[in-house]
């Protein structure tokens, strides 16, 4: 998941998109990102556990 963030930074920067934002706001962004990914994998993760345990 990390890496995907990497790689979206990455792409974003060899595209030019942030290149016109500090690297302040670049790493904030990114770490939400990350941090929102990161929830979402958990709440699906126990949503599946919930599940399959009452079936």
């Amino acid at each position: 998941m990390l890496f995907l963030v990497a790689a979206l930074m990455l792409l974003g920067v060899v595209l030019g998109t942030v290149a016109h934002a500090p690297l302040t706001v670049t790493a904030v962004l990114a770490a939400v990102i990350a941090v929102w990914l990161g929830v979402f994998a958990i709440r699906e993760r126990h949503g599946r556990r919930r599940r399959t345990s009452a079936n």
